[in-house]
């Protein structure tokens, strides 16, 4: 019998490179079918058997007699069901009793059922129409079993292929497409491409789609402005000419057909917008444009041009710009497009010049944003400005006019002459001048004539001179009138008018130790009117007092020359410049005792007064006692030497200010001598001029440092000796040092406030003050029981 398959199981062909290509012939084959293969649709024909492969002897593997071929069912065969497929048959079915099975998807899985086969026979059947679209082959083995034994044959593997029928049309990704096409596009140019895909099998003719466009709405300038790639579905411009202005869209009709374009159909429609592309050119909706401006004017409108153009509205194809081609070299007017798009509007882009030019010819040209499509024609105009005549004011021949003078130049002096001109010639004004601003008054002008002369003295260092310069604004003016303004800039030449004045004018000096005192010196002149400076000590002064220049003669030293009682003394120094310009200083010097740490007995800083830690006690507890007995003033009463009476009004000035308080005892007796508490509350504002005392002093006696000087040269003189002073200051410790001040031993016997006053007032002699004058009788009459004292409440 036949017995289908290839005449053997390998087939060689040599190929090369060359054969690699699609639909290349590269040899020949003999395969043997039978009519059941080829025919199974038939009513229930005889069909093909299959036999299990046979073994061969010894343990190689087993080889098949023939390659078993797949077995192939059209899909969507409409049966009868169930339908025969084939038979499958053993040897050994001639000799024992052989049952036949199926397994595998399709049989025993999934979808279980759709493929059985007769135990007895070994006919195997299909139950329902295939669909290669849900599963295109299956793959199922044969066994073969005796009754009531093992297996007789090994399992055959038998595949099953679901042979495709063209059972599905083409179908577009979209039900609709949507382009945009140019309309300067040329022939050939791809707009969109559609594509549509086939369900049945791959590389078959049941899939392959072929493309065309059954119709074109419009069918205008022609009805083939468009044409499709067959294969690749791509759009292109096939007609020349395409025209937005007329024909603004088109709708294609795309067909899809498999089979090579002869089977099924599916169908799409493709719009093709067909945007602008600037082939209509801006037009000027006149020739000729009219515009007046006032001379001098800038920024003002002279003229509104409009244009039309018949692209597609707000498109750079369709807005307007606008170029100023001729008839303004000097840049004098700007030209911009208006908000419209459609508009150019023209205006000043400087002063216009009515004595120079009266009349202005521009030419205007218009074009769009975007590039014109094809040669076009540029549409132009003409402008026509007409400069109107206004009164201008007169024009200073330099805006900044520059003289240098020394700073006293005589009164009535010349500075200098102002020139202006008017130019408005055909008007015939008169120029006239004055003066704006002068803020120190320094100046004068004439205003015919234009002469500014010097009407007070002048002053570099006046705070209206900055580095030298003292700015004045004047103003030139015809008859309307109208006025221009000039600034003039004087530059002061520095004269050696000001002689050097010391910054210091309270110091103090310890009275048994020669440390002088450094003093600052200020000048308000320059530099080559200042340092050197020359000192000399006033008549008056030199008995007790000497002074000299220190090393960079920018200071002076002051020294104690002779063993003098403490308290404040007047000393007069004279103090020259390098021109010999001087004055004399008067400078308030406190002599003191002053400790072996350098701490003098009354520290007067600044005109300021430190006080020691006992005042600060007494007050503190002055102040205690004022929270404690505050809602029983009205009965408190205070008594002098022992005398009683109620708190009177403040003391007088005079008698506050001469007022001295003994407070170096500790101990003794009750405290029953008035205190005027008015001191307390009024103390800031009734400080005294002169206050001496023997307390322990709270500061130390140290040099004085200069203050930051007033000129800029004198800051490295201000910084060498104020590091002078501070390395030779005795009193200097380090941040960490620890500093003791009035120690007053352990032990101390007071309990209580009483012991802050004096013992006795009887125990000290106040007789002694007496001597001193009529401020210090008071106060020995206070303490000593005088006469006064009933006044004094």
């Amino acid at each position: 019998s036949c017995k289908p398959g290839f005449e053997s199981d390998r087939i060689i062909f040599k190929v090369n490179r060359k054969h690699l290509k699609p639909d290349t012939r590269l040899g020949k084959g003999m395969l043997t079918l039978t009519n059941s293969f080829l025919n199974l649709a038939a009513e229930h024909p005889d069909v093909a058997v299959l036999y299990f492969p046979k073994a061969s002897n010894g343990l190689r593997r087993r080889k098949r007699a023939w390659v078993i071929p797949p077995i192939n069912i059209p899909e969507n065969n409409n049966g009868p069901f169930p339908f025969k497929i084939v038979q499958i048959r053993s040897d050994e079915d001639k000799m024992k009793k052989i049952h036949y099975s199926i397994t595998g998807p399709g049989a025993n899985k999934d979808p279980v059922g759709l493929f059985t086969m007769d135990e007895d026979t070994g006919y195997l059947y299909v139950h329902q129409r295939l669909d290669r679209e849900k599963q295109g082959h299956y793959k199922l083995f044969a066994h073969a079993d005796s009754a009531g034994s093992s297996k007789v044959e090994d399992p055959m593997e038998i595949i099953i292929n679901v042979i495709d029928m063209n059972d599905n049309k083409p179908i577009f990704e979209q039900t609709s497409y949507v382009a945009e096409v140019s309309e300067s596009s040329e022939k050939g140019t791809t707009v969109i491409q559609v594509k549509a895909t086939d369900a049945d099998e791959p590389g078959n003719d049941n899939s392959i789609i072929r493309y065309t466009i059954l119709s074109q709405e419009p069918k205008l300038p022609s009805d083939s402005m468009f044409a499709i790639n067959s294969f690749n579905g791509a759009i292109m411009v096939e007609g020349a000419h395409l025209d937005r202005e007329k024909y603004p869209e088109y709708t294609l009709e795309i067909q899809a057909a498999d089979l090579d374009g002869n089977g099924l159909t599916g169908r799409t429609a493709v719009v093709l917008k067909v945007t602008d592309s600037n082939d209509n050119p801006p037009v000027f909706t006149a020739s000729t444009y009219q515009g007046s401006v006032d001379e001098n004017a800038v920024g003002v409108l002279v003229v509104k041009m409009s244009v039309t153009d018949e692209d597609e509205p707000n498109t750079p194809a369709w807005n307007a710009k606008f170029k100023i081609i001729r008839g303004d070299p000097d840049k004098l007017f700007s030209i911009e497009t208006g908000t419209n798009k459609q508009e150019g509007i023209i205006k000043t882009a400087q002063g216009l010049d009515f004595e120079k030019i009266r009349k202005h010819t521009l030419t205007v040209i218009v074009e769009n944003d975007i590039p014109f499509a094809t040669p076009l024609v540029t549409s132009t105009a003409t402008v026509v400005v007409t400069v109107k005549d206004v009164n201008e004011p007169p024009i200073f021949k330099e805006k900044e006019m520059t003289v240098q003078k020394p700073e006293e130049f005589p009164v009535d002096s010349v500075i200098m002459a102002c020139e202006a001109e008017d130019p408005d010639f055909a008007r015939e004004n008169t120029v006239k001048f004055k003066i704006i601003d002068d803020p120190e008054n320094w100046l004068q002008v004439d205003e015919d004539s234009g002469l500014v002369k010097v009407k007070s003295l002048m002053d570099r260092e006046s705070p209206n001179v900055k580095e030298n310069k003292y700015t004045v604004l004047l103003s030139a003016y015809d008859d309307v009138p109208a006025t221009g303004t000039g600034t003039l800039i004087i530059i002061l030449e520095d004269v050696n008018d000001n002689p050097p004045a010391i910054v210091e004018q309270e110091t103090q000096i310890c009275k048994h130790q020669r440390t002088p005192v450094l003093l600052s010196i200020v000048d308000k002149d320059e530099a080559a009117h200042s340092a050197p400076y020359s000192v000399a000590v006033h008549k008056m002064s030199s008995a007790n007092w000497t002074a000299k220049m220190n090393k960079s003669e920018t200071g002076i030293e002051l020294f104690l020359k002779s063993d003098i009682p403490e308290g404040k003394y007047k000393v007069v120094l004279r103090v020259a410049d390098r021109g010999n310009l001087g004055q004399d200083s008067s400078i308030n010097v406190e002599v003191c005792t002053c400790l072996e740490n350098g701490l003098c007995s009354l520290a007067r800083i600044g005109g300021q007064e430190e006080m020691s830690p006992y005042i600060w006690g007494i007050l503190g507890a002055l102040l205690l006692l004022l929270g404690e007995y505050s809602f029983f003033r009205n009965e408190i009463m205070y008594s002098v030497n022992g005398k009683k009476g109620e708190i009177g009004e403040p003391f007088e000035e005079d008698i506050i200010r001469d007022s001295l308080y003994h407070y170096a005892e500790e101990g003794g007796g009750e405290d029953d001598q008035n205190f005027d508490l008015s001191v307390l509350h009024y103390g800031l504002d009734n400080k005294p001029d002169l206050l001496q005392s023997e307390m322990m002093p709270v500061t130390t006696s140290r040099p004085t440092y200069r203050t930051l000087p007033g000129n800029p040269d004198e800051i490295g003189n201000f910084i060498e000796d104020n590091l002078k002073a501070a390395d030779e200051d005795p009193t200097a410790s380090p941040y960490d040092s620890l500093l003791v001040f009035d120690l007053e031993g352990g032990g101390s016997d007071a309990g209580s406030l009483s012991s802050l006053n004096s013992s006795n007032s009887g125990d000290q002699d106040y007789n002694c003050l007496t001597e001193w004058g009529p401020r210090f009788k008071k106060l020995a009459d206070m303490y000593g029981g005088g006469e006064d004292d009933d006044d004094m409440l």
